[in-house]
């Protein structure tokens, strides 16, 4: 028997139709086993939710307040849609525990494989839109997604301000921009990189992330902030 009580609490949201969370929470594994008891599978569910995450996402970063390209917006929409990042929030909920998995998948930890977790969370916000509404089901969606939403636009790294500030200085300047690894802090899984990028020798930003990539866009966006 399904017990929905944790992930009711984990979600914020209270089930009116039962059935509809307990199709959510079940693989196809458990169903083509136990036929006699399943009355269904998640894919369906899945294929909806993953219709309406990803509207809820474009809606809300088309409506930001700044206007970015089309580009930008579909690499981070790509990203946060991605089964890493489904299976991320998957996990925070601690979904995989609630699932109902066939005995092959349970055998080789199924609970906590990201592609079975990216679904679930996906056949659940599924569940959650047929169960209540677009406004609610949006509420949900964007207590998870938000935050990273935020942080991939303030990373910078779906921005080509690097190809950007190249083209710029070809331009007015005749020359391309060097960037300096000029200082590292912190052990190798939490490294933090310092980027200077310079031009014909002068210092035009400097920016620190947790990828040397990302530290060199962040530094490219200042440097434009002084040509511009």
């Amino acid at each position: 028997m399904l017990n929905s009580a944790g992930i009711t609490e984990s979600l914020g949201y209270v089930f009116r139709d039962k059935s509809l969370l307990e199709e959510a929470l079940t693989h196809k594994s458990y169903y083509h086993e136990n036929r006699e008891t399943a009355s269904s599978h998640n894919e369906r569910l899945e294929f909806l939710g993953d219709a309406v995450i990803g509207l809820i996402i474009v809606e809300y970063l088309y409506l930001l307040e700044k206007q970015y390209p089309e580009s930008v917006l579909a690499k981070v929409k790509s990203y946060l849609v991605s089964e890493m990042v489904l299976a991320e929030i998957a996990a925070s909920l601690s979904l995989g525990k609630y699932l109902l998995l066939g005995k092959g998948e349970e055998s080789t930890g199924g609970r906590d494989k990201k592609s079975i977790l990216a679904n679930a969370l996906e056949s659940l916000i599924g569940a959650v839109y047929l169960d209540s509404d677009y406004e609610r089901t949006k509420s949900i969606v964007l207590d998870f997604f938000k935050g990273r939403i935020d942080s991939a636009i303030q990373s910078g790294e779906f921005f080509d301000y690097k190809t950007e500030l190249q083209e710029k200085t070809q331009l007015l300047y005749g020359t391309l921009p060097e960037y300096r690894v000029i200082r590292q802090q912190g052990e190798e899984h939490k490294r933090v990189f310092t980027v200077a990028v310079y031009l014909n020798g002068k210092k035009l930003g400097i920016a620190s992330g947790r990828r040397k990539k990302e530290a060199e866009t962040l530094a490219a966006q200042k440097a434009l902030g002084k040509i511009s």
